[in-house]
């Protein structure tokens, strides 16, 4: 994280929490979760009813999923403002589901995993009241500064224009469109991250 960011929010610190650790933190997930998606819960879609929310948290975070789960909570004088998570893809994960690559690239090579080339960022998101003051940033950065893998992977809306862009601008790319296999789930497009130039 910049010099700069860190000004952004006085006394921002960071937590790493296992999958374990992190389902201790349950109802801290749900309240930013609530906190940073106050529109999308009064809209009443489905997909973003918190507890359709905290069923997919707890499906990721379950003991004997494959291992790696990470989540990254963003600390301002002790209060959580905001959450970022993923995990590596390993070779069984059925992230890639439905994948629709742009152009005629080899999806089969595209999707081959092995838990070391392939880091997805799942969710990241900041309490509403402090949005645009660096912190999704700080939580991207933190989350991705010692990843290993070759590559992150995200999902975003394309109607969601404020995050698209500020993932471009981040040095995502899009590749491809897939939609989860999540109940009532929408179309997302598949955003990549070669971590090895970032």
């Amino acid at each position: 994280m910049t010099s700069q960011q860190r000004a952004a929010i006085p006394g921002l610190q960071f937590e790493h929490l296992s999958a374990a650790a992190a389902r201790a933190r349950r109802d801290t997930v749900e309240d930013i979760y609530r906190g940073a998606y106050v529109e999308a819960i009064q809209s009443a879609a489905p997909f973003a009813d918190p507890a359709a929310f905290m069923t997919r948290f707890d499906a990721y975070t379950e003991p004997g999923r494959p291992s790696g789960f990470t989540l990254t909570l963003a600390v301002v004088d002790d209060q959580p403002i905001g959450q970022a998570w993923g995990w590596p893809l390993h070779a069984d994960t059925a992230w890639w589901g439905g994948l629709q690559l742009d152009g005629s690239g080899d999806i089969d090579e595209f999707i081959t995993e092995d838990g070391t080339r392939t880091f997805a960022l799942s969710e990241i998101m900041v309490r509403s009241e402090l949005t645009s003051r660096g912190v999704a940033r700080a939580l991207h950065d933190e989350l991705l500064s010692s990843r290993t893998e070759q590559r992150a992977t995200l999902l975003v809306r394309p109607a969601n224009a404020r995050a698209y862009q500020t993932y471009l601008r981040w040095g995502w790319y899009r590749v491809g469109t897939l939609r989860p296999s999540w109940p009532d789930a929408p179309q997302f497009d598949v955003l990549i991250h070669d971590l090895h130039r970032r």
